[in-house]
């Protein structure tokens, strides 16, 4: 659990410019804080800048202006004693193909002055059994829990994980959910950069929603999801054509509904009681004249959260 009052990572007024032409500004002031003990997502679209903030914190880049420290140090003066502290999984992680795993641990593991030791690092991730495989011939989900094993042989205070379910299966996501699930009840602060708003939402203490190289929201799941002014959200459709942004504005009064947004060839109102708004919308409905094609309710979730601050999905390029 989180250490009240300890600061893992610290930064302020982050900005990276790539040059270009024009320039790439990937961070625009980006303000951050992770106490020590907890799981922090980094949430937002490709291209928001949640790569190139932990690449900052990881020593990997330099920043255009700004300040950063992680574990009370700084990568300026503290990097001997910094490296060794920290675990880092990256998006793609290549390791050599004809390296068994228990070789490819025993590697990483001769980068730190102590550790885990290989072992007990794929112990940690349920590799035990494929020991003695090629890396080449482990399936995805296998690779993705190698690197991860790789990140932990050092017994890191501190583990940074960007994007490291992406591309896999849903048994092998889970898996790995169990992984940082045991990590975060062990003390570790972990970073973790996702695009995926259920992933965070289960293992997430706090997340931060990056959009264009800010944080524009920032708090526990649960309270970012209770900021819409509702638990729930009915989706529904139209058959046929509809003028989508004039026909939200006049679903907004209907009872219960905190807002209403178009969504692709529908709408999505968020809402407080469900059972208060389905009938007040089935009754719009029937004054419409227009047969419904699709009508769905859900919990409200991270997801919807981003589409009320920006305007766009996530997954919206």
């Amino acid at each position: 659990m989180p250490v009240n009052g300890s600061l893992a990572i610290r930064c302020s007024g982050l900005q990276k410019t790539y040059p270009a032409k024009p320039p790439v500004e990937a961070l625009r002031g980006l303000d951050l804080e992770v106490e020590t003990g907890e799981c922090f997502g980094l949430l937002g679209p490709n291209g928001a800048g949640k790569t190139t903030t932990v690449e900052i914190l990881e020593g990997l880049l330099k920043p255009t202006a700004g300040s950063v420290e992680v574990l009370g140090m700084s990568w300026d003066r503290d990097e001997r004693a910094l490296r060794p502290k920290l675990g880092v999984t990256l998006q793609e992680t290549r390791l050599a193909d004809k390296l068994t795993v228990a070789e490819t641990l025993r590697l990483f593991a001769s980068f730190y002055p102590k550790g885990l030791g290989g072992g007990d690092a794929l112990a940690s991730v349920g590799l035990v059994e494929k020991k003695d495989s090629w890396v080449k011939n482990l399936s995805g989900g296998q690779r993705q829990r190698l690197a991860v094993a790789c990140a932990l042989v050092g017994d890191p205070e501190m583990l940074f994980l960007d994007e490291p379910t992406t591309g896999l299966d849903p048994q092998s996501r889970r898996q790995l959910w169990d992984i940082i699930r045991s990590l975060r009840a062990r003390g570790r602060t972990i970073v973790l950069t996702t695009h995926y708003m259920d992933e965070a939402e289960k293992l997430c203490d706090r997340v931060a929603v990056v959009d264009k190289g800010k944080v524009i929201a920032l708090g526990s799941p649960r309270a970012l999801i209770a900021s819409l002014g509702g638990e729930h959200v009915v989706e529904f459709a139209f058959e046929g054509d509809v003028d989508l942004q004039a026909c939200s504005e006049r679903l907004s009064p209907l009872a219960s509904v905190r807002s209403a947004r178009p969504e692709a060839d529908g709408f999505a109102l968020t809402v407080g009681e469900p059972h208060v708004t389905i009938p007040a919308l089935l009754a719009f409905v029937e004054r419409e004249g227009r047969p419904l094609s699709r009508l769905a309710t859900r919990q409200a979730s991270l997801e919807d959260v981003f589409v009320t601050l920006t305007g766009r999905h996530l997954r919206d390029e």
